[in-house]
């Protein structure tokens, strides 16, 4: 038992590690950069509020399992901007190293239930795992529209490009979200065009 305590207690304070990450995005108010752990924390309750979105299939306490641990990757590989320019293939290596050092932090059985976790959210291919990214993709745009373009105008993003990498995971598992938040992001890009 103190054996698997002690594992318990190692890998929550290494996780504490995950507030030093800092993410390309801004909060609201433009203050500064979120932390990971501040942007995993807010997209949960992205998930709970907006429990309603998901389809009837949808196991929102998973979730937000999934949304807990999705980033505490980032303590090893850092934070991948998704407008940044980023090798993706040696990004999701960085990835996969750090889950299995982070998660072997943990006793066997907890290692392999929040590793499976984190492959499913990482492949969205289950009903929970779609939702849960399309909840990750939410936030930003909606931190972009309140801070005046945030990361859109650091990263020249296009209307094109936030729909493909963006607006594609939200419309398949959360449409209602997108279809009234596309709108004002729309007429953000037309009002801030440099074309």
């Amino acid at each position: 038992m103190t054996q698997r305590l002690e594992a318990q207690l190692a890998f929550l304070a290494e996780a504490d590690r995950l507030k030093s990450v800092l993410r390309a995005s801004k909060l609201i108010d433009n203050s500064r950069h979120e932390n990971s752990a501040e942007h995993s924390w807010h997209i949960m309750l992205y998930a709970l509020f907006l429990a309603d979105q998901a389809g009837p299939e949808v196991d929102i306490g998973r979730v937000l399992r999934m949304l807990l641990i999705h980033d505490i990757v980032e303590i090893d590989a850092g934070d991948a901007p998704i407008h940044g320019q980023v090798d993706h293939a040696a990004m999701a290596a960085k990835e996969a190293a750090a889950a299995d050092r982070l998660f072997g932090l943990l006793p066997l059985d907890q290692a392999r239930e929040f590793r499976a976790l984190w492959d499913e959210f990482e492949a969205a291919e289950t009903a929970d795992a779609q939702f849960a990214k399309a909840i990750d993709r939410v936030q930003t745009p909606l931190a972009n529209l309140a801070n005046g373009g945030g990361t859109w105008r650091e990263y020249g993003v296009t209307l094109d490009q936030l729909e493909a990498r963006v607006g594609s995971p939200i419309r398949r598992a959360a449409p209602g979200i997108w279809a009234h938040i596309r709108p004002r992001i729309a007429a953000w890009f037309s009002a801030n065009s440099t074309d």
